[in-house]
């Protein structure tokens, strides 16, 4: 019965992982290696690669190996098992010559002794693999020569918090994290609201954002391009659409990156009426613009237009997106907390163009 039970269970990881691996090579191709960091696009946003076998960074290659430990032990197992179940079913099948039960046999020392130590060995072999990737993966304190990066979760998006490179301030941003290659990436990791996981796949495990408490994981991005991730821990309606979007580049690119992030808001006179409306209305209490508004409870919109996605990842940001976005969330992303607040078309025409400015 206990052999029974260890094949089923056994052939079932092996499935889950096999199916796991598939899924995960069929989400989307490799992205370019070369990042483009400023660059709004229409196309495909959510292609890339989610495999954890592709793996870009140290905590993401320790996760890989004992994945294929684990899926090689499970497949040794299934292979040894279901041949000695085919084994018996054409050796010990009845046949025509057979008269009456067969010979009753109750029991084996052997087989029992067998199939206790092995079980036994294999756990205790995992559990030491296991133990020593936590220790590799989770990390008590930051690396040598790592940049600090503070993460704030929302419902249903993400805040970074970078340290500017000449220690003069704080880069705010929003859902899309720019870092260099090659750098150690120590992230500290807060909630505002509900749990919720940070995960990477190509570059780091998921880890727990919990309210009132403070986690930490890192990476280290060993080539230049775009990697995407997901919220791996329910946090409400829009869970699925609460994506994450790291890009790598090399460090003159992120320098120019910090520079351009740190730098003021451009005053174009043209779209006076549009900020004007901004701050007579609701955007200025949720959004923050350096220099002209301060609110905290939604993105930071000071270098808006910098970024590929809006709404968390679920759409390219474009002039046509935003507008749909302004006019009403809801279209866009169903339950998010940002309410639409019934503009007219002049006045909808009026905040889109000034939002564009915010390059």
């Amino acid at each position: 019965m206990f052999f029974l039970i260890a094949k089923k269970r056994f052939a079932f990881i092996f499935v889950v992982l096999i199916a796991a691996s598939s899924l995960n090579s069929i989400a989307g191709s490799d992205v370019a290696s070369t990042a483009v960091v400023c660059a709004p696009t229409s196309e495909n946003i959510n292609a890339g690669d989610l495999s954890i076998f592709s793996s870009a960074s140290p905590p993401a290659h320790e996760i890989r190996e004992i994945a294929w430990l684990v899926l090689g032990i499970s497949a040794a197992i299934f292979v040894v098992v279901e041949g000695v179940l085919v084994w018996s079913i054409i050796r010990f099948r009845k046949r025509a010559r057979d008269a009456g039960e067969p010979v009753q046999v109750f029991g084996s020392n052997p087989v029992e002794l067998a199939w206790t130590v092995i079980p036994t060995i294999i756990v205790f072999v995992l559990a030491l693999a296991t133990l020593r990737t936590i220790r590799e993966v989770q990390l008590t304190e930051a690396p040598e020569g790592s940049l600090n990066v503070d993460v704030i979760a929302h419902q249903w998006w993400w805040e970074y918090r970078i340290p500017n490179l000449d220690g003069n301030g704080t880069i705010v941003t929003a859902n899309e994290l720019v870092v260099p290659v090659g750098r150690p990436i120590w992230l500290t990791l807060q909630s505002a609201d509900v749990i919720h996981s940070f995960w990477i796949p190509q570059l780091n495990g998921k880890t727990d954002i919990i309210p009132n408490h403070a986690n930490h994981t890192w990476f280290q991005a060993e080539r230049a391009g775009i990697f995407l991730g997901q919220c791996a821990e329910y946090c409400g309606k829009q869970h699925a659409n609460m994506l994450l979007r790291v890009t790598a580049v090399d460090d003159a690119a992120f320098k120019a990156w910090c520079v351009h992030q740190s730098s003021p808001v451009v005053s174009d006179p043209s779209v006076e009426q549009g900020r004007d409306m901004f701050l007579n209305l609701a955007c200025m209490n949720c959004h923050a613009i350096d220099g002209v508004s301060g609110g905290s409870f939604g993105p930071n919109l000071t270098h808006l237009m910098s970024r590929t996605t809006i709404g968390s990842g679920v759409a390219p940001l474009n002039p046509t997106t935003l507008r749909a976005w302004v006019d009403d969330p809801q279209n866009l992303k169903v339950g998010c907390n940002m309410p639409s607040l019934e503009l007219d078309p002049n006045q909808l025409d009026a905040i889109v163009a000034y939002l564009l400015t915010l390059k």
